[in-house]
């Protein structure tokens, strides 16, 4: 209910990273198998609009976790607020947040508008593993 009334962090990736260090210990010590854990920054949970896109611009800093790397950043309020449209009219936002976090690292997208997200990361993964 009030997740999104000022949030602060002293430092958003740093303070992500803890938690993320912490929650996985815990996992891992209640017998969780290192394949059954997935990292998820929670975009849009919790963030300002610039705590989104500095987590996406800095994906990588997560991925020495050692955990696969989940955005779901689909028609939510930062791309709204940054391209002033409504949440049906995000759809090329949405395309460039999944396609910069893919080249930052994620590993898996939850997306809305599933087909043209997918075309864009054929492209994307084609350009990855171009020589």
């Amino acid at each position: 209910e009030n997740m999104q009334n000022n949030p602060k962090y002293k430092n958003e990736i740093l303070d992500i990273y803890d938690f993320f260090e912490k929650k996985i210990k815990l996992l891992r010590s209640i017998g969780i198998k290192h394949n059954n854990i997935i990292v998820d920054p929670g975009i849009g949970f919790g963030k300002t609009f610039d705590h989104n896109f500095s987590i996406i611009r800095r994906l990588k800093e997560f991925k020495v976790l050692g955990y696969p790397l989940l955005i779901g950043p689909s028609k939510k309020a930062f791309i709204g607020d940054a391209l002033d449209l409504p949440p049906d009219d995000r759809v090329e936002g949405t395309i460039a947040t999944i396609v910069a976090g893919i080249l930052n690292g994620s590993n898996i997208v939850r997306v809305h508008n599933v087909k043209e997200v997918k075309r864009a990361v054929v492209i994307t993964e084609n350009i990855l593993r171009a020589k």
